[in-house]
């Protein structure tokens, strides 16, 4: 039965006490004695501008879901509106189910007070410990995206979504209002968006806040919604009706889209524009300034009541307004009307089984073995197929066994040709719900690849859809990730709170392939050279952050075996396009995978004068050439080569993340020299080097020193000193450094290397292209 609408009203009230109460008391919380400056905590914290708007919006999505029967998930845009979503959680009861305090007494409601915005309480936003959020209330701009993601491949879900005014100006939520042409009504679930119009940032008025109506019908029909407008000056009854309407447009929609008779014509979605003052039912006036309505009520709005008598006073008057004492009993909880709101415990969103991951949302992919799309590589260096044809062959087959889970999606900023991907395509296509023509090419309602130029879009999409349960993968141009790299930087402090919770379970990881890398961006020049999305991500110090640099095709399906089976990680794969040499068998595929790190015995000597590192599929190649070149100019000299291909497995990112097997000298001698060729930033390596503790004089670091143009492929690792010419010539210097070789040896070799330089230089700008004796290099 549908709760009445005096029902909500005090529902409403009892969360705003409870979330300005949050924000002010820490004792006193029931007001039984009169409020003094003691009961205020010392340091007020907390946003109370958009609270009223989201209890507001609660309390009605409840009402909807009891009288449904709904599956519904909230996502929260306004994170700082903290204390207004702990408030419905403690008053749901959901609170009490994590953290036993929270109780419905005057106990429980001291215990939320007391340790909202507090050391080693609850954080001031959104944030994993808080049950039924999948969205790190930090930065603003990703609920949308991310409820979109939320409800591909989930048909009953509902995702309701309140976005903040101020969250609409970001470049991200302006894209994401787009989520509505790939969302397929016969096989995804629906968004709710709701617009929370309440005209003010913390310190200005907002661009939709000062909008009229036409103007914002006009717009939300051009995006193609059906848009509804809230904005009586009291709005209870028009909130009601028009969240029933939205519901039924819903229905309608999936009923006649999973009819026999779907329409050609895209959906029209419904979206809720909720005009509210900002600080609702807050302190109106203090001191000659307006506070509800403006953007002086955005955060704290009597700042000084711990120690103004008048800023004390008018909080006493407001909080006594909500009359909380009648709407809830220090032992019994709340009244018997605030409860009839509440849907049954197992629908409340709080408790939302889309929320916590584990097993009742999570199935795992039917995953193909790597060997079956493996190359011969018995002979190392033989020229094989392009790391990401692999890829693609892979995917395709995993396409093909998750067509009836419907739980694998690709998501890609209009490049999975481009990024040589498009094996998918014969298993799947790309989703489009707009009209499709003729001539358009791998497009239908029904596909699992999702292409949109809005990174942005796209790693909301991931997250929605992996923190739901299902599994994904985000291909990108290496250097346009870093777009999202923000982004990605809250999804990963998300994650790494979540795995210290308890109560959430596995989930899938978060993998992106980066290729088209910058070494390889010669014909787009310096604009698209970019490795700085490696060197992000790395920083952020944690075991469950995996970057992956597979040096052939063969370790590229291993490593997407191993990424696509993982939990709770976040997994980046580095690997290029092009056609290039097999290096490993798919048996030393997996063992490199397995250490992370391995001496190649096929192009190693024992007890080595000199060590040469490689990271990466093109620096690979450029250190096993220029072992060559060494190898023909000093037959004596003994050489090692080492390929790193996950990072983190020596202790680059986090100390504490190394692989038990990969002692540093077994690898790199105690004091032999070594060069290391980086497909990022040198100093990326030399971080990890300080921490070795060893005298790091007998280390050269070689990598993208931003030294890059419209230049010839070759050329690119010339200009960066990551070629076989300049390795040898360093080579050269540091074995005489070590007195393995004559000073007359070095200067005859680096003579000809230098003038090899010379003529490369020449050569390219004369013909355009690389010289045959590198484009025709072979291992020998």
């Amino acid at each position: 039965m549908k709760p009445n609408i005096q029902s909500i009203r005090n529902y409403v009230s009892a969360t705003n006490y409870l979330s300005a109460a949050q924000i002010y008391l820490q004792e006193n919380v029931l007001l039984e004695k009169p409020l003094s400056f003691k009961n205020i905590k010392s340091r007020l914290l907390g946003h109370w501008g958009t609270c009223p708007g989201i209890n507001f919006t609660y309390a009605n999505l409840n009402a909807l879901i009891k009288e449904h029967e709904l599956d519904m998930l909230f996502i929260l845009g306004p994170g700082h509106g903290f204390p207004a979503l702990q408030a419905n959680l403690f008053l749901e009861g959901t609170l009490s189910q994590y953290y036993k305090e929270a109780t419905h007494t005057k106990a429980g409601v001291e215990h939320i007070c007391k340790l909202f915005s507090w050391p080693y309480g609850y954080p001031s936003h959104s944030s994993p410990g808080a049950p039924g959020v999948i969205l790190e209330g930090g930065e603003l701009g990703y609920s949308l995206s991310t409820a979109f993601g939320s409800v591909l491949d989930n048909p009953d879900l509902i995702t309701a979504v309140l976005i903040g005014d101020g969250e609409a100006e970001t470049g991200p939520t302006a894209t994401a209002w787009h989520l509505n042409k790939f969302l397929n009504p016969t096989t995804d679930g629906a968004v709710l968006p709701i617009l929370h119009l309440n005209g003010y940032k913390i310190s200005g008025p907002t661009i939709f806040g000062r909008m009229s109506n036409s103007e914002i019908k006009s717009l939300f029909k051009g995006y193609g919604y059906k848009p509804y407008i809230v904005d009586k000056k009291d709005p209870y009854n028009q909130m009601s009706e028009t969240m029933e309407s939205a519901y039924q447009d819903i229905k309608k929609i999936r009923e006649k889209y999973r009819s026999s008779n779907r329409p050609e014509t895209p959906p029209t979605w419904p979206v809720i524009i909720l005009k509210t003052p900002k600080g609702w039912t807050g302190v109106k006036n203090l001191k000659g300034q307006k506070l509800e309505g403006n953007n002086l009520s955005h955060q704290v709005t009597t700042p000084l009541a711990k120690t103004d008598k008048v800023e004390l006073s008018a909080l006493r008057r407001w909080l006594k307004s909500y009359k909380f004492n009648t709407l809830f009993d220090p032992e019994k909880g709340f009244i018997d009307s605030i409860e009839s709101v509440l849907p049954r415990p197992e629908l409340r969103m709080g408790r939302s089984r889309h929320a916590h991951g584990g097993a009742h949302v999570v199935k795992d992919l039917s995953l193909p073995p790597a060997k079956m799309f493996s190359e011969d590589a018995t002979k190392p260096g033989t020229i094989g197929s392009s790391s990401m044809r692999r890829a693609g062959e892979y995917l395709n087959e995993v396409f093909k066994r998750s067509a009836n889970d419907r739980n694998f999606r690709l998501f890609s900023p209009d490049e999975t040709y481009s990024n040589k991907l498009d094996k998918v395509f014969e298993s799947t296509s790309r989703a489009f719900q707009w009209p499709v023509k003729s001539w358009d090419k791998d497009i239908t309602r029904d596909g699992r690849v999702i292409e949109m130029l809005s990174e942005h879009s796209l790693q909301g999409l991931l997250q929605g859809y992996v923190l739901t349960g299902r599994h994904a993968i985000f291909a990108s141009y290496e250097a346009f990730i870093q777009v999202v790299a923000s982004m990605v930087d809250q999804y990963i402090k998300f994650l790494r709170v979540a795995r210290q919770t308890s109560w959430r379970q596995d989930i899938p990881s978060a993998n992106y392939i980066l290729t088209s890398s910058g070494w390889r961006q010669d014909h787009n020049g310096f604009s698209h050279q970019n490795p700085a999305f490696i060197d992000n991500v790395l920083q952020k110090h944690g075991c469950y952050i995996h970057v992956y640099f597979p040096a052939d095709g063969n370790t590229t399906l291993a490593v997407l075996e191993k990424t696509l089976s993982s939990r709770n990680e976040v997994n980046i794969i580095v690997a290029g396009k092009t056609l290039e040499p097999r290096w490993l068998t798919p048996e030393l595929a997996k063992e490199s995978l397995e250490r992370g790190i391995m001496t190649w015995e096929f192009a190693s000597d024992e007890n080595p004068d000199i060590v040469l590192c490689a990271t990466g599929d093109y620096l690979t190649k450029e250190t096993l050439a220029a072992i060559t070149l060494i190898k023909q100019e000093l037959p004596k000299v003994k050489i090692r080569f080492v390929n790193i291909v996950e990072l983190t497995s020596i202790g680059i990112g986090n100390r504490e993340c190394r692989a038990p097997f990969s002692d540093f000298t077994d690898y790199f001698t105690h004091d032999r020299p070594v060069i290391f060729n980086f497909h990022g930033y040198p100093e990326t390596l030399k971080q990890f080097l300080f921490d070795v503790g060893e005298d790091t004089r007998r280390f050269s670091v070689h990598g993208y020193i931003e030294n890059g143009s419209t230049t010839t492929p070759f050329d690119m690792h010339v200009r960066n000193e990551t070629d076989r010419y300049n390795l040898v010539k360093k080579a050269v210097k540091m074995l005489l450094s070590h007195e393995s070789i004559t000073k007359e040896e070095a200067e005859k070799v680096t003579r000809k290397y230098d003038k090899k330089l010379t003529d490369h230089t020449e050569y390219i700008k004369t013909h355009g292209v690389d010289p045959d004796e590198v484009e025709n290099w072979r291992w020998m």
